[in-house]
C-alpha cells in the first residue's frame, strides 16, 4: 500500500479507494488483472486502474521519474524495483510511506511521524518540488484540510510564492482537485 490507503490505514480509517505499488511492469499488472477490465489511460506512466466493489483501485510500477518540462508530468520515467529509489520522486512525507503485504510500515522520510504530529512536509526542496508540478499546491490544500496539518514554513513559503503556477494546469485536473476538497 501507499498514498492515502497507508494514511487512511494508520488512522483507522476506512479508505475510499486503495492505492499499490509493485515491481511488476505496466503490462504484466494488465495481464494479472485481465479479468478485472484494467484501464491503462496512465500505462506510460506505470499506473494502472480499474474498480471493484465501487472502489477505485490504482497499482503504480515503481519508479524513478526526471525532469518536468510540461510542470505536470515527467519527461523521462524509468521502471525500477527498489522502492528507495521510488520513494525519492514523491512529493510530501505523508505520501511515502509503503505498508508491505505483512502490513509492515516501511517510512524513508518519516511520514508517519508527520502525519501524527500534523505536520505537511515536502520531500526535497519544497520550492523546485511545487515548480515540476504545481497540482501539488492543490494536493498540499487537500491534504491540510483533510488532516488538520500544518505545513512546514518551507513548504508554506513555497505554496504562496507558486500560487500563480496554478494556471499552467489542464482545468480538467484542477477541477478535479477542487472537487475532491470541496468533498471533504
Amino acid at each position: 500500500m501507499i498514498g492515502s490507503t497507508s494514511r487512511d490505514f494508520i488512522l483507522n480509517i476506512q479508505p475510499n479507494d486503495y492505492d499499490f505499488v509493485t515491481d511488476a511492469l505496466p503490462d504484466d499488472v494488465i495481464k494479472i488483472l485481465k479479468d478485472f477490465n484494467p484501464l491503462t489511460n496512465f500505462k506510460k506512466y506505470g499506473i494502472i486502474s480499474l474498480k471493484f466493489n465501487n472502489y477505485k483501485i490504482d497499482i503504480a510500477t515503481l519508479r524513478k521519474e526526471s525532469n518536468y518540462l510540461d510542470s505536470r508530468h515527467p519527461n523521462s520515467i524509468e521502471f525500477v524495483k527498489d522502492i528507495n529509489i521510488d520513494c525519492k520522486r514523491r512529493d510530501f512525507t505523508i505520501n511515502c510511506i509503503y505498508i508491505d503485504e505483512n502490513y509492515n510500515i516501511i517510512d524513508p522520510f518519516n511520514g508517519v511521524n508527520d502525519l501524527l504530529n500534523h505536520k505537511l512536509v515536502m520531500i526535497g526542496d519544497a520550492d523546485t518540488r511545487i515548480k515540476e508540478d504545481p497540482l501539488r499546491i492543490l494536493r498540499a490544500e487537500r491534504f491540510i484540510k483533510k488532516y488538520n496539518l500544518e505545513p512546514e514554513l518551507s513548504l508554506k513559503n513555497a505554496l504562496i510564492n507558486n500560487k500563480n503556477l496554478i494556471k499552467k494546469l489542464n482545468p480538467n485536473k484542477v477541477k478535479q482537485e477542487e472537487q475532491k476538497l470541496n468533498n471533504l
